[in-house]
This record gives C-alpha cells, sequence and structure tokens, in this order.
C-alpha cells in the first residue's frame, strides 16, 4: 500500500556536482532528446510490455508521462526525479512502490545518459535518493533489482555496499522478454549511504 498520504516536493538534493530534484513539465524537451540518443545504451535494460504494444521511449512527447509521474507525489506512491550534473539535466531516478503500513519499503530505478556514463553521479544520485528514503520519507528497506547483465548497474551498488539478496527469475519484461534480476537491498539501520563514498567526485 503507499504510504497514505501526499509527499511534498523535497527540493534540491545535492552533493558536489550531483543534484536530484522532482521533474517538472519543462524538462520534457530534454529528456526526450536523451532518450532518443541514449536508444542504444538503454534499450537492452528498458521495461517493454508483453504484449509487444511497448511505446519506444523518446518516440512521442514527455509532458503526458512526466503528468503521471509527478502524480505519485499526491498519491504518495512514488517520487519522480531528474539527475543533474551541474545543474542540468542528465538522467532519471525514480523511487516506487513506496510501502507504508508494516512493510516501509520502496525500491530505486534509475538511468543516466552515456556521454556522463563513469563520472560517478550514478552513485552519488542514489546514495541521496536513499538518504531521503530513510530521513524524510522515514521508511526502512530500500531494493535495488538490476539485471546480471547489466555490468555498469552493478557497479553502482557494489560501490555502495549494498547487500544481496538473490535472483528473482523471470522477473520483469525488459528488452521485450521476461528477464531475471539480481536483487540488492539495504536498510535505514545500515547508515547514511553517502557516508560510503569517497568525495570529491569528478
Amino acid at each position: 500500500m503507499p504510504l497514505g498520504q501526499a509527499i511534498p516536493d523535497p527540493g534540491l538534493l545535492s552533493v558536489g556536482r550531483v543534484g536530484l530534484r522532482v521533474v517538472r513539465a519543462a524538462d520534457a524537451a530534454t529528456l526526450q532528446r536523451l532518450l532518443r540518443e541514449n536508444r542504444e545504451w538503454l534499450q537492452p535494460w528498458e521495461a517493454t510490455h508483453p504484449s509487444g504494444r511497448s511505446i519506444v521511449p523518446g518516440s512521442v512527447p514527455m509532458r503526458p508521462t512526466i503528468r503521471l509521474q509527478r502524480r505519485q507525489l499526491r498519491a504518495g506512491s512514488g517520487v519522480p526525479f531528474v539527475v543533474l550534473y551541474d545543474g542540468a539535466v542528465v538522467g532519471q531516478l525514480s523511487i516506487s512502490e513506496l510501502s507504508g503500513g508494516a512493510l516501509q519499503s520502496s525500491q530505486i530505478g534509475y538511468w543516466v545518459s552515456q556521454h556522463v556514463a563513469g563520472r560517478g553521479i550514478t552513485p552519488a544520485a542514489v546514495a541521496l535518493a536513499m538518504d531521503y528514503i530513510f530521513g524524510e520519507l522515514g521508511l526502512h528497506r530500500v531494493e535495488i533489482c538490476i539485471r546480471p547483465e547489466n555490468s555498469a548497474s552493478l557497479r553502482v551498488v557494489q560501490k555502495l555496499g549494498l547487500r544481496y539478496e538473490g535472483r528473482r527469475q523471470d522477473y520483469i519484461h525488459i528488452d521485450g522478454a521476461w528477464r531475471d534480476h539480481e536483487c540488492f537491498v539495504t536498510t535505514r539501520d545500515e547508515g547514511p549511504m553517502l557516508a560510503r563514498l569517497s568525495w570529491p567526485q569528478h
């Protein structure tokens, strides 16, 4: 179940040159361009519909999608961020599957443009999001599920020292087929995530 109440816009979360803020309608053109330019880079990791009726990211206007994403805040079901590097939008990070009650859990998914890959942006963004989840939302657990072939994403959870919980077989329909995912988790009592990274990031 969602948190049961609207989630306030957290404003800018930042460390060094990396930031997170809630997606805005004004981000539509930039996100559409990045999704279009990064087709080959992102396609192997993107969710698809088993019916084959998936819309190719970047092929349609983003404003309707952004409106739907922002409704998650009001519903208490998710937080849709853009990832910033030196103030420019370079990707997205979503906090989803928010659960209150006895579970107090959430999931994180993310992507960044290939032109900024390898600069420590994604680990910093994920750490910012996790510290926000534990500190501001007060949740207990965060998990990240990653295809075993996605070495770049696996390096992110390794840098942050997340615990491996096992493989979920045929877990999500990705790039045209049901794919296995490796599940990594951390909980609030394991300490702040940003402290696990070395600074400054370049």
